[in-house]
This record gives C-alpha cells, sequence and structure tokens, in this order.
C-alpha cells in the first residue's frame, strides 16, 4: 500500500519528534490492527513485538527469532501508506553483525525506524558494545540512503536497575550515549511520574519517548513535560485479548452473545473493505 519513497517516509517520521506536537505511537500486531490504526487517524504506527510473538503463539523476548518478527513487520508496513517503526527488541543477537542484519531486514520489510533495547529482560548490557551497536544500524542506514529512525531503549528504571536514587544518572548516562552515537529518539519505559519524566526531558540531549502505563501522564501533560513522543507497547493488543476472554466466559457460563454483537462491533464487510487495498 505504501506509495511514497521509504526514504521519504522516514524523513516525515523523523520531523514529526520536532513537533510543535507530541508524537502519539500506537501500536500494531498484525495487519489488521494497523489497518484500524490508520483509518482512526494516526499518522504514524509502531510495531509490538509482545504482540507480535504472542500473535504467533510466543512469550516476549525474541523467542519468535528475527525472521518471524521481520515477517509480522513487512505484512505491517504493506497494509498502511503511514510510516511504520518496528519494534526488534534488542536486535535478535548479541553481535554487531547480529544487530546489522537486523536493521537491514527492516528496511527490506518497509519499516523505516527501529527500536533497540539495552537489555536482556533481566540485566543491562555493557554500555560500549550498546554504542557500538547503534554506531552500526546507523551506518546501515547511510549505506542504504534511508534514514531510518533509531529509537535506542535504556530498561534502567523498568528493569529496576540499581538503588531507587542512582537510575536516574544512570539513564541520562545511556540515554545520552546512544545519542552521540547517532540515536534519533531515546526510549526510557518504567518512568510515570511527571517530575521524573520532566527531568529526563531536560537533562536528555535528544527527543524522549515515554510508554504509557497506568498512571502514566497524559498525552497533554508529557508534551508540557517535554516528552516528544508517547507509545502505548502491548497495552492494546492485551485489552484486545481481555475482550476475548470476556466474549469466551459469556459465551461459555450465560450461552449469549452480546459481549461481539453490539451496535460498535465492526462489520465483516466494513472488515472487508477496510482490509481491500
Amino acid at each position: 500500500m505504501p506509495t511514497e519513497s521509504q526514504a521519504h517516509r522516514a524523513e516525515r517520521f523523523l520531523a514529526m519528534h520536532r513537533g510543535p506536537n507530541i508524537l502519539v505511537l500506537p501500536n500494531a500486531w498484525d495487519a489488521a490492527s494497523a489497518r484500524i490504526l490508520e483509518t482512526a487517524g494516526f499518522g504514524a504506527i509502531a510495531t509490538t513485538s509482545a504482540g507480535v510473538a504472542a500473535t504467533y503463539g510466543y512469550p516476549d523476548g525474541e523467542r519468535i527469532g528475527r525472521a518471524g518478527m521481520l515477517e509480522a513487520i513487512a505484512r505491517i508496513a504493506s497494509a498502511v501508506s503511514v510510516p511504520v517503526t518496528a519494534d526488534v527488541e534488542a536486535g535478535y543477537g548479541t553481535s554487531v553483525a547480529d544487530v546489522e542484519e537486523t536493521a537491514r531486514g527492516v528496511l527490506a520489510a518497509g519499516a523505516i525506524g527501529m527500536n533497540l533495547e539495552d537489555a536482556d529482560h533481566h540485566s543491562l548490557f555493557d554500555l560500549a558494545p550498546q554504542v557500538a551497536k547503534v554506531q552500526a544500524v546507523r551506518k546501515v542506514a547511510e549505506e542504504a540512503g534511508i534514514p531510518l529512525v533509531i529509537n535506542a531503549r535504556t530498561d534502567v528504571y523498568l528493569l529496576k536497575i540499581g538503588a531507587p536514587e542512582s537510575r536516574f544518572d544512570e539513564a541520562v548516562r545511556r540515554a545520552n550515549a546512544y545519542h552521540d552515537a547517532g540515536a534519533d529518539c531515546l526510549f526510557v519505559p518504567g518512568v510515570r511520574d511527571a517530575e521524573t519524566i520532566g527531568k529526563l526531558a531536560h537533562a536528555i540531549h535528544g527527543p524522549i519517548n515515554i510508554l504509557a502505563v497506568s498512571g502514566t501522564p497524559s498525552t497533554a501533560e508529557l508534551q508540557k513535560l517535554g516528552v516528544a513522543r508517547v507509545s502505548v507497547g502491548s497495552g492494546p493488543m492485551r485489552a484486545t485479548l481481555s475482550l476475548l476472554r470476556r466474549i469466551a466466559e459469556e459465551l461459555r457460563t450465560r450461552g449469549t452473545y452480546t459481549s461481539f454483537t453490539d451496535p460498535g462491533v465492526i462489520s465483516h464487510a466494513d472488515l472487508n473493505r477496510m482490509l481491500e487495498h
């Protein structure tokens, strides 16, 4: 479905990080969810690694592997005309060469941005090798002639690394190192209080991305705090599965159908029309 050049989509996506309004970036897990988000009016879409993995029957944490994730990203990118940025976890491998291969795959899939995590869901990677990976992704993008938007993520807060009073300085140190290495946006999930978010936005040298969870300030408040981008991760996918669980419970226990026959449910005809391209 995309018609404009990949390089132009990347440039347009990067410009969305530079205001004046915060970039509200919803996360899709398949082609249908991406089309729903596009038709709702969002100017760009992210993928969710946890959502994609669950759709394919895997837990999150690189269990799906590079090939499976890139296949899903390609399906999502081909289903919409807006820019798509890809969540590729920690790059599917421990070496710089692994991350380079993943970055090339992201571009081949039609995406124009990628997340790169600095942890393995348990502990942080050493800083210097992680900086080298960010530099390698930037080099791959330059060689391809596509300004791939790198969203470098640090999990200091998400994994609760170190003493609470040390986390701010460590998150800033890592984020600024990734920015200096070529990252366009710095992702600090796990932070919800406005005071800390505002301090991060001031101390980090590039645009910052916050993950929206329960208790996160509204997008309007985040914008006032200086946040450039807010994403929702696997939240919408998990909410959708929660609805399915309620449907299953109603069908099994009461034998009724109200939870999926509400007038607001997308009709079969509308779904087909939405997916025509």
